[in-house]
This record gives structure tokens, C-alpha cells and sequence, in this order.
């Protein structure tokens, strides 16, 4: 089942609930008893977690977003559904989830407009970004996963497919599918031995894996896995992720006060960084004395550390998004992106360009977006859980720093051969192109599967 359960609150010093609430990837392995009893433990521990949930929602602000915007989920739901509306339901744990959901969203929203779509979160950091989007009818937070909660949304939804982005695996949810026998089906999903699934005393957990109509994965180690179950209704289609990014270079990139910054100098971005990736840049940017201009677009927009960055890269000209009109952006060294939903178009402006993450346990952020523009990419140590990571700094089209020598060996190395540049960005880019079609896989098959029942 899932006990992909619940992370929790971002404040290690509430309850230490930061691993139980936001990271629905990180199962409740801990509980390992007879299968009779593992079913009432879930079920009563998800109790107890929405009875103090709201208290540790009074010190935490994401925790919050996290309790009161599943206050109105119902309510949303019964105004926009009826029962008589054809209803496709896609659930995405968070904001990467969602862009590997996207494409195949888009495909059903373009071919079948008489279909509905519910798109649902289970995180704020998913949802807060992601809940004006323009593909779902109806966008909301996933209830908690209690009995109650699970036949309620369900009923309320009717959903005639379902589908679930990566992993999520959860319990109440999936036997309700199961036991209305809708069709539901994991895309881009990812499965390792280290899961429970595949552990002897895994057997409660893998039950879940029978309300799947189909398992669209990732890779080939994942079909074997599911093999080993006895599941053959797996298919390698991929990673969405790559048709998404691809279809990022056949829109508008166009920004121009991008475009009036940069001002024809070669242009590093940062993306998605977190305060250790602005701590390794700081003495490098601060000390550079070639022509080289900035784009910090930080992972987190706290006014607090973004006046404190900013005043930490001093001497060097600092100009803010939210302070750039009536600004000669030209003169400025470095651009500081405090707003979201632009990264990606910048990227297409940048020389080179670094993901933020690395250097955090959660570990890198998207090398895609990036690597569709062609670009060399630099990252920290922390990237082996990702697959595209992993794949980029084997073929060497992404470069793994541990420290501050390192990145300043690595740029400097990039700067000063532009040939070098170019070998690295097309690497990058010819992998990203050499993994497409994974969105033409799983519909074609869907339909198939559609048409023969």
C-alpha cells in the first residue's frame, strides 16, 4: 500500500514531522508486523496524523497550505463535477511529478475534450506552483488517505482512468480502484530493490500493486523488478520528462529584460539553489574578474534571504526581478529572480548553467531544462538517485563538484574553451533527444489497451 505516507512539517523541532508529511516518497517502512494488523495501524497512525496536523499548522506556514487547502477539497469537487461528466483523474505528488504528468494531460485534454480532468497534489510545494495550470478542470490537494476519505473523493470524482505520476502508492485509494475495477495506471514510474515491495517481509505492501491496470515505467531494472512479482503488464516507455522538455524549445523563450542584462555577455545560471549552492558561488562570483554576468534564480523566494544574498554578493551590482523597471539592466552583474515560473526561458539565455540541489539530502534539481538548450551543466555531489543526473555526468555532458576548488576549476576550465562548451552542451542535448517518445508509448498503449476491452 502506500506507505508513502505523509513528510512532514518543514520545522525539524515540530514533532520531527517533516519526513512524515512532504516527502509522500518516503514510505512508513517502519511498521513491520503480521499483514492483519499492518491494514488497522495504517489506518489508525493517518488518524492520529489529522488530529495534530492542525496544531503544528499554527508554527508552520507550509504545513498550513498543507491542512487548510484540503479543507475545501470536497466542496471544490462537487461544484465542478457531476455525475454526469466523464472524469480522467491524475495525481502528482509534487512539482516534478506534475511536468512528467503534463504531456500525457495534454494529450487527453486535446484528443478527448469532452473528458474533465482532476488533477490532484499531495504537496504545497506541487500545488501552490501548479494550481492555476491551464490542462486540468479542476485542480485541489489529495485528502489524506483514510477509509472515509478515499470512498468519498472517488464517488465524488468517478473517474473512468486514473493516473498515478512516478510513485504514490497509496492504500485506501488503490483498493477502492481496485474494488470498483477502474482502470489505473502508473506512468514514468521507477521501482529499486531497497523497496519494500521486494523485501520477504514485504507481502501487505506489494498487495497494492494489484489495483495497477498497467505499469508504464522508467527503465528495464524496473520491469524486472516487477517480473520478479510475476507482473507482466509492464511496459518501458521512459521518462515524460523529455517530451516535456522538448516541447520547451517550440514555444516563446523571449524575455527581454533578460535579453537587456545579458547584453551579449556570456551569462551563467544558477538555477534552483539552495543557500549551500549560493555559499559555494559567493567567493567566485564576488572575485571573477572576467566579463561574466549572473542569473540566481534561488529555490526559495524568503524575501529575508533574498535581501540577504543580495547583500552578500556585494561589491559586485545586484538587481532583483521584483525591482528591475526604470533599471538600466545592462550595468548589473548579477540578476536575482525572485518569482517563479521563468526559469526555463532563462536557461535559454545562459552560457552555461548550474542546478541547485546537490549539495542537499533531497539531492539535485531538474538537469533536463537545461540540457534541451544545449547547455554544459554543473551540479553537486548529491545526484545518484536521478537517473538523468546519473546518465549526463557518465557521458560527461554534466560536470559533479564536491567544493569551492572545484567549481572554480570547472568554470574557468569552460570559460576559457568555448569548444569545451560546446562539446558538453551538445552531449546534453543529444541525450535529451535520444530519450523522446515516451508520451507516444504509453497513449498508444493505453488506447490499445482501451479498444480490445
Amino acid at each position: 500500500m502506500n506507505f508513502e505516507l505523509i513528510k512532514g512539517f518543514s520545522n525539524h523541532h515540530i514533532f520531527k514531522f517533516k519526513k512524515m508529511v512532504f516527502s509522500s516518497r518516503v514510505c512508513i517502512f517502519g511498521i513491520l508486523i503480521l499483514t492483519n494488523k499492518m491494514l488497522f495501524i495504517y489506518t489508525t497512525l493517518l488518524k492520529i496524523i489529522t488530529l495534530v496536523l492542525p496544531i503544528g499548522a499554527l508554527f508552520n506556514k507550509k504545513l498550513q497550505l498543507f491542512v487548510n487547502g484540503r479543507k475545501s477539497v470536497f466542496e471544490i469537487l462537487k461544484q465542478n463535477i457531476t455525475a454526469s461528466d466523464k472524469v480522467l483523474w491524475f495525481h502528482a505528488a509534487s512539482l516534478g511529478e506534475f511536468e512528467q504528468g503534463l504531456p500525457v494531460m495534454e494529450y487527453f485534454k486535446k484528443k478527448y475534450p469532452q473528458y474533465k480532468i482532476v488533477l490532484t497534489f499531495f504537496s504545497p510545494s506541487g500545488f501552490e506552483i501548479r494550481k492555476n495550470n491551464s490542462v486540468a478542470t479542476v485542480t485541489v490537494y489529495l485528502p489524506l488517505d483514510t477509509p472515509k476519505n478515499a470512498q468519498k473523493f472517488i464517488e465524488l470524482v468517478h473517474p473512468e482512468m486514473v493516473f498515478f505520476i512516478k510513485y504514490e502508492y497509496w492504500l485506501h485509494y488503490l483498493n477502492v480502484l481496485k474494488h470498483k475495477n477502474i482502470k489505473t495506471y502508473l506512468i514514468s514510474g521507477i521501482f529499486r530493490e531497497n523497496q519494500l515491495f521486494f523485501k520477504s517481509y514485504g507481502g501487505f505492501y506489494r498487495e497494492v500493486l494489484q489495483a495497477f491496470t498497467y505499469f508504464f515505467v522508467q527503465n528495464q531494472a524496473s520491469e524486472n523488478l516487477l517480473a520478479s512479482l510475476g507482473y507482466t503488464n509492464v511496459l518501458v516507455s521512459g521518462d515524460t520528462r523529455f517530451d516535456r522538455v522538448i516541447g520547451i524549445l517550440n514555444r516563446d523563450n523571449s524575455l527581454e529584460f533578460i535579453e537587456k542584462f545579458k547584453n551579449n555577455t556570456p551569462t551563467i545560471v544558477l538555477g534552483s539553489t539552495w543557500e549551500d549552492d549560493e555559499q559555494l558561488w559567493l567567493n567566485f562570483i564576488k572575485n571573477l574578474l572576467q566579463k561574466v554576468k549572473f542569473i540566481i534564480a534561488p529555490h526559495s523566494l524568503n524575501p529575508e534571504k533574498i535581501k540577504e544574498l543580495k547583500e552578500r554578493l556585494a561589491p559586485k551590482k545586484v538587481v532583483l526581478f521584483s525591482e528591475k523597471e526604470g533599471k538600466y539592466l545592462a550595468d548589473y552583474d548579477v540578476f536575482i529572480i525572485d518569482t517563479i515560473g521563468i526559469l526555463t526561458k532563462i536557461y535559454s539565455y545562459a552560457t552555461l548553467a548550474y542546478v541547485g540541489g546537490g549539495f542537499t539530502k533531497s539531492g539535485v534539481h531538474n538537469v533536463l531544462e537545461p540540457a534541451v538548450f544545449g547547455l554544459p551543466i554543473i551540479i553537486g555531489p548529491t545526484f545518484k538517485k536521478f537517473e538523468e543526473a546519473k546518465d549526463l555526468v557518465r557521458l560527461k555532458g554534466c560536470i559533479s563538484v564536491d567544493n569551492e576548488s572545484d567549481l572554480k576549476q570547472t568554470i574557468e576550465n569552460l570559460l576559457n574553451h568555448p569548444e569545451k562548451q560546446q562539446t558538453q552542451g551538445n552531449i546534453c542535448k543529444k541525450y535529451v533527444f535520444s530519450n523522446q517518445n515516451a508520451t507516444e508509448k504509453i497513449i498508444t498503449t493505453i488506447e490499445q489497451l482501451t479498444k480490445n476491452t
